[in-house]
């Protein structure tokens, strides 16, 4: 899940022909979203009797500071056989001038501590430089990619180019920081959206467009046919904020609904 933050971290207002978005600003939008998840499909291979959740995410930073980001999502499953209760909470650091980027992830299964990954990545020429802590000490080389926040720039710089489909290769500590994910991004053009179940929440910015996006992540080391580890698809708000968040893992599917949200006021740089 800790690949959920690189679908939120969009810092950067969409400007595309065709439907006008109200009311931009320039810079960031620091804000907390509060999402319910709730299972929206599932396979009988799976074993899912159930399963349904909270995730919280939190941004805040300037572009003279570098960017945080505190993610937190609990989930409870039922196979039937056992209920397994999931906390998994991540905080991340992210300098795009000098492209660094720092996480650390905590995972608790059942209120028991299962898994702690944190360590720094540098992207120094042509090749991304990983020092892990946790799970255990190591030094990596690994191909050269975009950390979350930059990756999503990247992705609205491209839109702004008329750009609507383009891959790229991404870090973002999962896995136990050893891996780097190819992702395809497909996005779509603003749009109103009709019978919204999230205006309530979404409060003022209920009448504006979104910007629909898709994001598909592959294994580049895997050979096969080429089928995504899994997608994640949401709809982006010109300040940042997303919702109708929907994450595909093959054999079950998991939808969210924003039920809160807060806008901060922006940090300036000095």
């Amino acid at each position: 899940m800790v690949r959920l933050i690189a679908a939120f971290s969009v810092f950067a207002i969409i400007q595309q022909s065709g439907v006008a978005l109200a009311g931009v600003t320039e810079g960031l939008a620091p804000h907390r979203a509060v999402y319910d998840i709730e299972l929206a499909d599932v396979s009988e291979r799976s074993r899912i009797e159930s399963m349904f959740g909270r995730m919280v995410y939190e941004f805040g930073g300037s572009p003279c500071e570098g960017y945080t980001v505190d993610f937190r999502f609990v989930s409870q499953l039922d196979t039937g056989a056992s209920v397994r209760v999931t906390d998994q909470q991540t905080q991340t650091y992210e300098d795009i001038e000098n492209a660094t980027f720092s996480f650390m992830t905590r995972t608790y299964v059942n209120d028991k501590l299962d898994k702690e990954v944190s360590g720094n990545a540098a992207l120094e020429g042509d090749a991304t430089s990983v020092r892990l802590k946790l799970p255990e000490p190591d030094d990596l080389t690994l191909a050269a990619s975009e950390f979350p926040t930059a990756q999503m720039i990247t992705l609205i710089e491209k839109a702004k180019a008329g750009e609507k489909f383009f891959q790229s290769r991404l870090y973002d500590g999962t896995e136990e920081g050893r891996e780097i994910m190819l992702t395809s991004n497909i996005v779509g053009s603003p749009r109103l959206i009709e019978d919204d179940d999230e205006a309530d929440a979404i409060g003022s910015l209920k009448d504006d467009p979104v910007w629909p996006v898709s994001v598909a992540y592959f294994d580049e080391s895997e050979q096969g046919d080429g089928v995504p580890i899994y997608r994640i698809s949401f709809k982006l708000h010109e300040n940042g904020v997303t919702r109708d968040l929907v994450m595909d893992y093959g054999e079950f599917t998991l939808k969210g609904k924003l039920t809160l949200l807060e806008v901060f006021d922006s940090e300036s740089c000095k």
